[in-house]
């Protein structure tokens, strides 16, 4: 019972977040159901998913290198950042490519079917002595590093995927630490549930928002500087 209830407040949450709206549920309201039926069914396929990452990476896991979280947003990979990048650079570390390939391999033939977002996030030490402009772009372009891999070295198809930085604005530790600090810098890889439009659901949603433009960061010509030594 506590999981079924569980599920249900994730899939409503999934709703109302990805329609982006106030969105109110109608008694048999058929568009309702079915996006319902949908999520549920998407949900199950996630957890599948992720119980597969969890076998594929048991010691990564184990290290606390990643971290596989069911969230609002979707099925999250988080990977530290220092095990991606070294300090102040975009340039994916050879020694990391390894585990890019892992998660490729599930991309392609376990998820398919769905759409993945990857977020960059750096701690809040300002960047002083790189040519870097603030950690917005660092963040930015380390996304777009990972996405480039992904579709260039591991045929993802591009129109699945899309790229943003949020520097340092969403911590999810304490920057006063050094540990703290470490967990903050890191990208996030978001398996996507799709909500598929329902006919008739413009005239029954009420507070709509049409989409951010600038949500997805395509590859805008970001090059890593010549010298960062953040």
């Amino acid at each position: 019972m506590r999981n079924n209830f569980f599920k249900f407040a994730l899939v409503l949450s999934i709703t109302l977040g990805l329609a982006g709206c106030s969105f109110v549920f109608q008694s048999g309201r058929r568009s309702d159901a079915q996006k319902i039926e949908e999520l549920n069914a998407q949900l199950d396929e996630l957890s599948r998913s992720k119980s597969l990452l969890e076998q594929k990476f048991g010691q990564e896991i184990n290290d606390k290198q990643i971290k596989l979280q069911m969230m609002e947003k979707g099925l999250v990979i988080t990977v530290v950042g220092d095990l991606l990048f070294d300090s102040g650079k975009s340039s994916i570390r050879p020694e990391a490519y390894n585990l890019l390939n892992k998660v490729s391999s599930v991309l392609k033939d376990n998820m398919a079917q769905f759409n993945v977002g990857i977020e960059g996030h750096t701690d809040n030490v300002p960047i002083k002595l790189s040519s870097w402009k603030s950690n917005w772009e660092l963040s930015t372009a380390r996304a777009l590093s990972v996405l480039h891999y992904l579709v260039k070295d591991q045929g993802i198809a591009p129109e699945r995927l899309s790229a943003i930085g949020y520097g340092e604005y969403r911590p999810v530790d304490s920057n006063e630490t050094a540990d703290g600090r470490k967990q903050n810098r890191r990208v996030e890889i978001v398996i996507l549930p799709n909500v598929t439009k329902v006919k008739g659901d413009s005239k029954e949603v009420s507070g709509a928002k049409a989409p951010e433009e600038d949500s997805n960061i395509e590859s805008s010509g970001l090059k890593e500087p010549q010298e960062n030594l953040k």
